[in-house]
């Protein structure tokens, strides 16, 4: 039984819908900035804290390797004992891990805080996720709310750098931890009163194999990820991960089809808005985010920018992506999810390819931010259409289920998209811009594809 008032059937938010948004929506970019705003602060956090260089990645790797590794699992568990409930839980554990990793005098108190914010992330941004879409009826309202909230998803991404920055020059590192706390605190004392709950009228039995072999699976996939990216891509430590990780997912899929209750009925999956759409938002944030990374290359190792002067020339992606959620909607309503897919895909590859053209001189800094803009418009459209298309034609009861899954797939996305764009980069690295022109190619390439998705989906559909 679901638990949640009875939704209108216009095209207008109610003033209830719209406080559901304002809260659900700053959770979520909150927890976005989360994944970059450390990044700045890095190299001030070892000298502080006392990191070996070689260790420093590791801030970021605890992070995301809990927030990829147990995301699908919190996703279905919301959809058992409660969506409200878990997202509460989700936001205590941000505040206290936040908390703990401001006033962390240690490099293992610190990770080991690291790795509560990942936990806090897979249990908080697939439960928001299952809030969202159930508040809203599928149609113009959800793709309205889905826009919004992707918009603010990826200016949080984008926009972490620079506060990070700003945090960390004007005060201190510890406060890109502690900016974390006050917002939770607010969040939990208004979402009870705005939020209603959302549970099951059966609570089946927690699928234990399979919950066992998706979240090791994933936890080797991104470990191996992250070690390639590090390491290259012939590390035998990296190697062995990536193909446990294969084998483990592989065996969960079997699990899956003899499993009485499972964690991801093989019924879901085998749909096909669920499968390529879930494929198009992993090429959209696996693209856009290792784009990041590179122009941050470029910016610091060919322009000679500093790290809070990269921050602030992201503001100018962060600016196309809050543009392209307002206008994903209306575009989604005008051409159909699949043309405004790939309409967003075109546009981005057009965009990325064009950095190739970037030189050594200072006064390519305009085509960066004119095609990161524009780029920053086409991934948001395509990240809008991601999340309508797979979360499309699915009862309430399975709503989180879906947005597990596509949390899954953004965080293995923007996981593995720096690693794998690294690698390339380093292969073909006589100097930095050529590695970085070759990995800006073969990112738009990755891109065109995902244009071709909707068209693949249509002849399966057919």
């Amino acid at each position: 039984m679901t638990v949640l008032a009875d939704r209108p059937r216009s095209d207008r938010m109610t003033s209830a819908q719209r406080l559901v948004l304002v809260l659900l929506l700053g959770s979520q970019f909150m927890l976005a900035v989360d994944f970059s705003i450390l990044n700045v602060a890095l190299p001030v956090i070892g000298s502080g804290l006392g990191f070996a260089l070689a260790e420093l990645q590791w801030v970021a790797t605890a992070f995301a390797l809990a927030a990829a590794g147990f995301t699908l699992l919190f996703g279905r568990i919301a959809d058992l004992f409660g969506r409200r409930r878990l997202f509460l839980i989700g936001m205590a554990l941000l505040g206290a891990s936040s908390l703990a990793g401001g006033l962390a005098t240690s490099p293992g108190l610190l990770l080991v805080a690291r790795v509560a914010q990942g936990l806090a992330t897979a249990i908080v941004t697939p439960a928001g996720l299952a809030l969202l879409t159930t508040s809203f009826p599928e149609g113009p309202l959800r793709a309205k709310a889905l826009g919004l909230n992707g918009a603010l998803m990826s200016a949080g991404f984008t926009s972490g750098a620079v506060l990070g920055g700003l945090l960390t020059e004007l005060l201190s590192w510890r406060w890109a931890f502690f900016v974390n706390v006050p917002v939770a605190l607010a969040v939990l004392l208004a979402a009870p009163a705005v939020l209603k709950e959302s549970r099951p009228a059966e609570r089946p039995r927690m699928d234990l194999p399979g919950a066992a072999a998706v979240t090791a699976g994933l936890l080797a996939l991104v470990f191996g990820l992250t070690r390639a990216g590090e390491h290259g891509f012939a590390d035998a430590l990296g190697l062995g991960a990536l193909a446990a990780g294969a084998a483990l997912l592989i065996a969960f899929w079997y699990v899956e089809r003899r499993a009485a209750a499972p964690l991801v009925p093989v019924t879901i999956l085998a749909r096909p808005n669920v499968t390529w759409g879930n494929l198009a938002g992993l090429i959209a944030f696996a693209t856009e985010t290792s784009l990041v990374f590179l122009m941050t290359l470029y910016l610091q190792k060919v322009l000679g920018y500093s790290a809070l002067a990269t921050g602030l020339a992201f503001g100018v992606l962060g600016l196309g992506t809050v543009l392209g959620g307002v206008l994903a909607p209306r575009v989604i309503g005008r051409l159909g999810t699949g043309r405004a897919l790939a309409a967003g895909f075109g546009l981005q590859a057009v965009a990325t390819a064009s950095l190739a053209l970037l030189g050594t001189g200072p006064g390519w800094i305009w085509l960066l931010l004119a095609a990161t803009f524009a780029g920053g418009i086409g991934n948001m459209v395509a990240i809008v259409g991601f999340m309508v298309t797979a979360t499309s034609g699915l009862p309430d009861s399975e709503q989180g289920l879906a947005t597990g899954l596509a949390t899954m797939t953004q965080q293995v996305g923007i996981t593995m998209g720096i690693p794998v764009m690294s690698a390339v980069a380093t292969a073909a690295m006589g100097t930095v811009l050529q590695g970085v022109i070759v990995a800006v190619l073969v990112n738009a390439a990755l891109t065109f594809a995902g244009a071709l998705i909707p068209r693949k989906r249509s002849a399966m559909s057919n």
